[in-house]
């Protein structure tokens, strides 16, 4: 990349380019307000307009008008951002948008089936989070809609196919949350349903395309998991499915064309960054190892790329920022 970052995003956008934002330069140094693309067919990387903001540990969505929502994040150590702006691929700058009505950092975001994007939780000094909003691409603006049950961040929020959102886990108030919730877009309500057989956070969540949602690893009560569960639209019902060869959390998944999801990165056991990656099968609920990363990362960011292959940008490992990046060829 042309800056090395970590707690950064990574926007696959219409025409093909991935959008790297902001993120972190050093370890708690300063906020990036810069931002460049990656030209997914001839690899090449190019600087664009630079952020209003710099922040971290933001969020961004990609937008039915093919524009990206940039919202919230946190500024240095404790500072935490309710700014928003937008992201225009056709003339390569940003515009300011309306401003959430909670400043949140370590949140997420999750593009609604009729356009809408809905934020929830997230953290502030002091105090996780559980309220929720929606923005409209129509007006610029955000709305409050219900609160979650529980606050959270570090949490995963999954649009399903019926166009409600499971939220799963994060942390609490003081601990790992193994609780989940759904978002009814229709009613603007949450309903509580069943809980997941381990608490954590820092996990990931994939929806595969049998409609279930994969829920892996993650920081658990003491340690990092290997654990892996399956969650049921249908029944409402969360199944464990096999353990990943590496404990791992702070990691990525994804899933592929072929229908496997890929697993990469993260912190293990040993607190420290991970180069492992595995695939999953759904048609067979194991894992297998593939071939490791070329950098361990942690706090890094990926997008499966219109060709299908993976991109892994930036993280942070134990020789600090990185500015390296890869792409993983599904076989």
């Amino acid at each position: 990349m042309l800056q090395s970052r970590y707690a950064h995003t990574s926007s696959v956008l219409q025409n093909g380019y991935v959008l790297i934002a902001g993120g972190y330069d050093d370890y708690w140094s300063y906020d990036l307000n810069n931002a460049e693309l990656y030209d997914s067919v001839g690899g090449s990387r190019a600087p664009t307009s630079n952020m209003n903001n710099a922040r971290h540990s933001h969020t961004a969505s990609v937008l039915t008008s093919g524009n990206v929502l940039v919202a919230g994040g946190g500024t240095g150590y404790s500072g935490v951002l309710n700014s928003a702006e937008l992201y225009h691929p056709t003339t390569g700058t940003w515009t300011i948008t309306g401003n959430m009505n909670n400043a949140r950092r370590c949140h997420v975001a999750s593009v609604l089936t009729n356009g809408n994007v809905l934020v929830t939780g997230g953290y502030r000094p002091s105090n996780s989070i559980n309220s929720a909003e929606l923005y409209d691409p129509s007006t610029g603006t955000w709305t409050i809609t219900a609160n979650m049950k529980n606050p959270r961040y570090y949490h995963t929020a999954s649009v399903l196919a019926n166009g409600k959102v499971l939220v799963t886990g994060g942390f609490g108030t003081s601990s790992s949350l193994n609780t989940a919730e759904l978002y009814n877009p229709s009613t603007f309500a949450w309903t509580i349903t069943a809980n997941m057989t381990n608490a954590r956070h820092y996990h990931t969540a994939t929806v595969l395309a049998n409609g279930k949602v994969l829920v892996t690893g993650g920081y658990g009560t003491s340690a990092a998991l290997n654990s892996a569960e399956l969650y049921d639209p249908l029944t409402g019902t969360w199944t464990i499915t096999s353990n990943m060869n590496n404990p791992r959390y702070n990691h990525i998944a994804f899933l592929l064309t072929n229908g496997k999801v890929l697993v990469s990165g993260g912190l293990g056991l040993g607190g420290g960054a991970s180069n492992s990656a595995e695939l999953y099968d759904p048609l067979t609920g194991t894992w297998t190892v593939t071939a490791n990363m070329n950098s361990a990362r942690i706090d890094y960011a990926a997008s499966v790329l219109t060709n299908g292959r993976v991109l892994a940008t930036g993280g942070f490992s134990s020789s600090g920022t990185l500015n390296t990046a890869e792409v993983y060829y599904p076989g």
